[in-house]
């Protein structure tokens, strides 16, 4: 099976953005029409992941997040000045005729979102997670925890399940919750909620909205810092038992792109092998 019938199957799963789609879903280097000797599935292709590709013998990474630093993502480097980690990057690629695909907008605008349901099923949520449309936003779930739990307790099954070097948080470690929120990345931007005078409100307040109204812990993708966190804050240091924890937006979303190996495996029936590769968490932490 070839590269690119491998990945017309994974559109033909996904919903059609139709024919004038210009995103960034697309080849980011390599060769489409070569015979496919495994998948990969990354959260990016890091030095790790293509080393690991090679070792397993694949040649095809299907990745949720760019490949060569930048937020357009495409097939090279395009900017003004030279980038020897990019050269030595696509040398190590092309010399071991890697092709990559990058599946994102279509991931997430399937139903139910790629990513989130495997964030919601690796960690034991499934059934317990209500989609709420009334942010107005992507990626918004109410999780009733299956058991209550310390927030310490919720911290430590993060970064075991998904293998983090560790991770920050808001709140009394001890503090006990019932309900979480997954919720979509904190930027300060409009979204389609309106405020009683017919403004858009900030997501970040909806956010705020629902942790004081519904929830006691939110683990969202990005955070800005003077608006739901800043909130989180004041009502620790009030008494309150609300918290937050920050995992990272490529720690955040890991968990789908092992997802995906799992619909991936059921597309190809077992025609060419899948497997998942954590591209595992770029930060290390010093303490004081």
């Amino acid at each position: 099976m070839k590269n690119r019938e491998i990945i017309e199957k994974i559109l033909a799963y996904h919903p059609d953005l139709g024919p004038d789609y210009k995103g960034c879903d697309d080849w980011k280097c390599g060769d489409p029409e070569r015979e496919c000797t495994g998948v990969i599935t990354a959260m990016v292709a890091t030095m790790n992941v293509i080393r690991e590709t090679i070792r397993l013998g694949a040649n095809l990474i299907i990745v949720h997040e760019p490949t060569f630093y930048t937020s357009e993502d495409g097939p090279g480097w395009f900017e003004d000045f030279p980038n020897a980690v990019y050269e030595e990057k696509r040398k190590l690629l092309d010399d071991n005729g890697i092709t990559i695909w990058r599946d994102h907008d279509h991931m997430h605008i399937h139903n139910p979102d790629g990513i989130f349901t495997g964030v919601i099923k690796y960690m034991g949520w499934e059934g317990r997670a209500v989609p709420d449309f009334d942010t107005g936003s992507f990626g918004h779930y109410i999780i009733d925890l299956p058991e209550e739990i310390t927030l310490e307790a919720l911290c430590r099954q993060l970064i075991d399940t998904i293998g983090l070097n560790g991770l920050r948080y808001i709140g009394d470690p001890k503090a006990k919750l019932r309900r979480a929120a997954i919720v979509g990345h904190l930027f300060p931007g409009p979204c389609t909620k309106k405020r009683s005078d017919g403004a858009e409100m900030e997501y970040g307040n909806v956010i705020t909205q629902t942790l004081e109204e519904r929830v006691d812990v939110i683990l969202p993708g990005e955070v800005i810092d003077w608006t739901t966190a800043a909130y989180v804050r004041d009502a620790v240091q009030q008494g309150r038992a609300k918290a937050m924890i920050n995992m990272g937006h490529m720690n955040w979303e890991e968990l789908g792109m092992k997802y995906a190996k799992d619909w991936i495996s059921e597309l190809l029936g077992g025609a060419v092998s899948v497997t998942y590769v954590p591209s595992e968490d770029m930060y290390s932490f010093m303490l004081k």
